[in-house]
């Protein structure tokens, strides 16, 4: 995409950027920028947005690491407005949730709520924070965290087995929990598991014809 493409005199040197993720194509945020800031954005590939508060430049993730790596640039038909396809290094808004928008979104699509999950995870892996039960089992390595994965699918077995729903909920969602632990301590992502289920998918489909 070419700079020169852009209109920004229109909107008094600004665009309106929309940030949204590649996958999900959820709406992460809301920024501005001007010429220099499209043009570091298409450069460094890090979403670079210009403070209109601050009056300067300002990438995404530079303090917290959470960067928004640009997938691709889709402008309006008016070229004075940008839509930036990102992969999100961890969470969008500074409040720590994944998107600025509609914060209770993430609790009530189960695909956004792990995928939030996961990237707390893989911050606990890497700060390793004192008092958290996740650092504990990392600092304990792969066997203690294998253990929990046994002892927690045992648990939803023998849950399975009664008549309590709310209990086989409950071990559920541990198991589920302790599998992406392992999942981040083993350096498989969603996105792998994802694509296998796909995969299988559309072989299952192929059969059935």
């Amino acid at each position: 995409m070419n700079i020169m493409d852009m209109d920004f005199d229109k909107t008094n040197g600004l665009i309106p950027a929309i940030v949204q993720d590649a996958d999900t194509k959820n709406v992460l945020m809301l920024g501005y920028m001007n010429r220099e800031a499209f043009e570091q954005t298409q450069n460094s590939g890090k979403v670079t947005f210009f403070s209109r508060s601050r009056q300067q430049l300002w990438t995404k993730g530079e303090t917290s690491g959470n960067f928004l790596l640009v997938k691709d640039l889709l402008v309006d038909c008016d070229n004075d407005t940008v839509v930036v396809l990102v992969e999100p290094a961890g969470p969008a808004c500074h409040t720590g949730a994944r998107s600025c928008f509609d914060l209770q979104t993430e609790h009530k699509d189960l695909g956004l709520l792990l995928a939030t999950l996961y990237e707390l995870i893989e911050s606990r892996e890497r700060d390793r924070p004192e008092g958290s039960y996740t650092t504990y089992l990392f600092n304990h390595g792969l066997d203690k965290i294998l253990k929990k994965v046994g002892e927690e699918s045992a648990e939803t077995i023998i849950a399975a087995k009664n008549e309590d729903g709310a209990r086989l909920t409950s071990e559920v969602a541990d198991l589920v929990y302790h599998l992406l632990v392992l999942l981040v301590a083993r350096g498989v992502s969603l996105d792998e598991v994802r694509e296998e289920l796909a995969k299988r998918r559309k072989v299952k489909a192929f059969e059935s014809k």
